[in-house]
Order: C-alpha cells, then structure tokens, then sequence
C-alpha cells in the first residue's frame, strides 16, 4: 500500500503543497477504499484503488480553500473517495445478461410499490420475478455493484446519495437548494423500506458504521446486513429513478 500511495504522490507532486499534510492523512486512503469496495467485487486491484484515493487526497491539498469554511479533513475525505469511486465508474461490473436482471428487479419493485404503497419482502419481489429468493439476493449483490457507484458517484448533475445522507460543508448555494429537494424525495423513499432496512441506510450513511458493526447491533450475521444493504439500495434506485422520470 505504502508503495503503491508514494508513487502516486510522487506522479502528482511536481507543485508546492502541503506535504504534512498530505501526510498526515495518508493513512486515511485505505480506510476509504476498505469502505468503498468492501463489498464489491471490481476488477482493479488495491493498489490502483490506492493510487486513486492518494491522487485524490494530493489534489485536495492542492485546491484545498479554507476561505470556504470547511476543515481540510472533510473536503479531502470526500475528493479521496470521490477519486476511487471515479476510478471504479471505469470499470464494467455488471455483464449485460445481470443488467437485465436487474433491470426487470427494478422496475418489478417499483410496479409493487405503486400497487400497495410499501417496498414488497425479498420473498413477494421473487415470487413476483419468478425466482428463487437466493437468486434474487445475487441480484441484489450484482445491483449494489452497479448502484453503489451510480447512487454515490453519478454521472449526471445530480447529488450522490452518500452526500444526501450525511452531512457535507462543501456544497455551493446551488447544490445546497437542490439538496433540500432531493433529501424530501429520498426521506419519502426511505419511508417506504421495512423498518430494518430504512435503520441500515441511516446507521450506514448518516452514521458511517461498517456492516460489521450494524450486524452487532441487530445480532444478525454481517451477511445479512450486506443483503438487506443491497435490497435497499435497489429499491431506493426505483424509486428515485422514478421520480427522476416524473419530473
């Protein structure tokens, strides 16, 4: 790791910045991609993700404005995981055949919550697909591979739902209008989870605990709580997907 960050440093280092303190939060790159990918599967190694994330903590310190009022620390925290998840966006992770799966869970769950006005069980969206809950959670994983970077790093003009979910002191007037809206469409969509999973959304986000730590609380397997991670994430995409569509 060590050696894969000083190259990095080292291919963006050719202007006068703050080298301590670059320095001082080198360390918080791994934990970023540790958190980032954790439970994905990309097709890029640790050190690239490394290399990345080190990039993105060299060009914080280089634009880094502290006339805007926010600690070096949070801006850089988010240009860090920003940088990873822009190196992730690179990649395919979903083959075409698991997109359309996906696609058919998405736009199958939206169609149950029109109808009933709640997020259907794992097992009523199954049925509904006609496959087997084991199967579906496949599709879940393969949908937070392909949502994870969607919903947290999109391609649009739209706010990352990780930033609508936790507080952020970097955004300008514009985003920050924009922001309240899309929080009132994503509290609404939240509502519309079960109960445990609208508690994984906030404890992951708003929080920042790992799955680790949110299985402890429920004292169910951390499997369990990156299924139910997964099965939020591809029902709150519907939804916001949705109203995206509406508008």
């Amino acid at each position: 790791m060590q050696t894969a960050a000083r190259r990095a440093y080292a291919d963006q280092s050719t202007q006068p910045i703050d080298n301590e303190r670059i320095t001082e939060l080198l360390p918080m790159v791994p934990k970023i991609v540790h958190r980032v990918v954790i439970y994905l599967k990309p097709p890029l190694s640790y050190d690239d993700l490394i290399s990345a994330g080190t990039v993105g903590l060299v060009k914080a310190a280089h634009d880094y404005d502290p006339s805007h009022h926010t600690e070096f620390k949070t801006y850089a925290y988010i240009r860090i995981r920003g940088a990873i998840l822009d190196e992730l966006r690179r990649w395919s992770f979903v083959p075409a055949g698991v997109d359309k799966q996906i696609r058919q869970a998405t736009q199958a769950s939206l169609e149950m919550v029109e109808q009933t006005g709640s997020t259907p069980t794992d097992e009523q969206l199954a049925q509904k697909l006609q496959i087997s809950v084991e199967k579906l959670n496949d599709v879940f994983e393969s949908a937070r591979a392909k949502h994870f970077i969607s919903i947290d790093c999109p391609s649009d003009d739209s706010i990352p739902l990780g930033n609508l979910l936790s507080a952020s002191d970097t955004m300008t007037p514009h985003e920050h209008l924009e922001r309240s809206e899309l929080v009132e469409k994503l509290a609404e969509a939240i509502q519309q989870l079960d109960q445990r999973q609208r508690q994984i959304i906030v404890l992951y986000y708003k929080q920042q605990l790992t799955m680790k730590q949110i299985a402890e609380i429920f004292n169910i397997t951390e499997p369990r709580v990156s299924q139910l991670h997964a099965s939020a994430l591809l029902h709150l995409s519907a939804q916001l997907g949705s109203r995206k569509d509406d508008e």
